[in-house]
């Protein structure tokens, strides 16, 4: 059989090596059973070119092959002859635009088929309300948070949700932009590339003005909440010897959100070059959607995260999720979050239906069942994990700033 007969029936079965390990930074391993190729996996992080050791091929060895792609290396073996074609051709996941429609049957089998777009992995490293008291792994002063994002970013993370602390009183939100612009700093310095989303939620007790304090910070993308926010919940006692010690708190609050409101945070994120990640908790958010992209406030593609198992929002369930996708406009991407228990079950419904994920010790500090995370960073490497497992490649943070259409120079503080 000649190369490119041997190539062409091979593409079928190995879409992802078809792709230079270089492009999509990712070390594609073939392990074979005699001439037959068993299993296929993606492994390794930002590594800039493959090593292959000891593959033995046909009584030959290959020794540190450069950036081309397995499948290829392996089928000029056998045949001993080199394709006169260009190793793209066969595979069509690279020219494919990162969006598409999450619930349509045809579209997902086509992009099973070709190769799901590189996987966003958002770390939400701290949340404002609940702190140390919750786990005593949460940061929350501001060399705290750059450390802990960036053992995350070193494990896969791409982007960062941060809530800045007071430093003044650790158990609040920051309120000021000098305290913010601290904090992206010091991210920034740890985490030279990674895209870096500040929250407009906050924590209870608010004022609209002090939500907005982290926007004049500068950050490239910030979180805008479509609805209302009413919660019940109790926060543990914050004990000695850790830092502002409190009674433990219950809180019974409601932040009412309205279109005028959402209008001007949309508004001044324009005006700032920040690109709004839309808080979608239950079918309405769907309204407000439409109502900023009827006012011109948003720009494609659309950054929508589907917010699972927080009150008064939709319950964390595979059927809730997919009716939440048919809202979104078209050339949506779909960013999933979900609380506590659900974080785990549903980023992986996410990472295989080609969404993107978030995860971190905001929405939830426990690894498994009874045992707590010891890190933001071991949350993303299980998200790691699983992704090769399911052959979705990680998105490097130019891949990622591409999809979402941001500037390719990381923001500077």
């Amino acid at each position: 059989m000649s190369f490119d007969g041997a190539y062409t029936a091979a593409i079928p079965t190995f879409k992802f090596l078809v792709l230079c390990a270089h492009e999509k930074n990712r070390l594609p391993v073939a392990v074979m059973d005699g001439l037959r190729f068993r299993t296929i996996s993606l492994v390794a992080l930002r590594q800039a070119c493959l090593h292959v050791e000891s593959l033995r091929f046909l009584r030959l060895r290959v020794v540190r092959q450069g950036p081309v792609s397995v499948l290829v290396e392996l089928i000029s073996l056998l045949t001993g002859k080199r394709s006169q074609v260009s190793e793209r051709e066969g595979s069509k996941s690279s020219q494919q635009p990162a969006w598409f429609n999450y619930t349509d049957s045809h579209e997902f089998m086509e992009r099973v088929r070709l190769g799901m777009p590189p996987l966003i992995i958002c770390v939400a490293c701290n949340g404002g309300i609940q702190g140390k008291e919750a786990s005593e792994v949460i940061p929350e002063a501001a060399d705290e948070i750059a450390e802990s994002v960036h053992a995350a970013y070193e494990a896969g993370a791409v982007m960062v949700h941060i809530h800045a602390r007071d430093p003044k009183d650790l158990t609040q939100a920051a309120r000021e932009t000098s305290i913010w612009r601290e904090v992206l700093r010091k991210v920034r310095q740890h985490c030279p590339e990674i895209i870096i989303n500040a929250t407009t939620g906050a924590s209870p007790a608010m004022s609209m003005e002090e939500r907005s304090s982290s926007l004049a910070a500068g950050p490239e993308l910030a979180s805008l909440n479509l609805a209302p926010d009413m919660s019940k919940f109790k926060l543990k006692e914050r004990k000695a010897p850790l830092l502002f010690p409190r009674p433990a708190l219950e809180i019974d609050e409601c932040t009412p959100y309205t279109y005028g409101q959402i209008h001007q945070f949309a508004a001044e994120m324009k005006q700032r070059g920040i690109k709004p990640e839309l808080e979608v908790y239950h079918p309405g958010c769907a309204w407000v959607v439409d109502y900023l992209i009827e006012n011109h406030l948003l720009e494609k593609p659309y950054w929508i995260q589907t917010v699972m198992g927080y009150q008064t929002g939709s319950f964390p369930t595979v059927d809730n999720i997919l009716q939440l996708l048919k809202e979104f406009p078209d050339e949506s991407l779909w960013l999933c979050s979900a609380i506590g228990a659900f974080q785990l079950p549903l980023t992986t419904l996410a990472t295989l239906m080609g969404g993107h994920v978030r995860v971190g010790l905001e929405d939830n500090v426990y690894f498994s069942r009874g045992r707590k995370a010891v890190s933001n960073a071991e949350l993303v490497q299980r998200t790691v994990r699983i992704a090769h497992e399911l052959n979705r490649p990680v998105a490097t943070p130019a891949q990622a700033r591409e999809m979402l259409g941001l500037r390719g120079q990381p923001s500077q503080y």
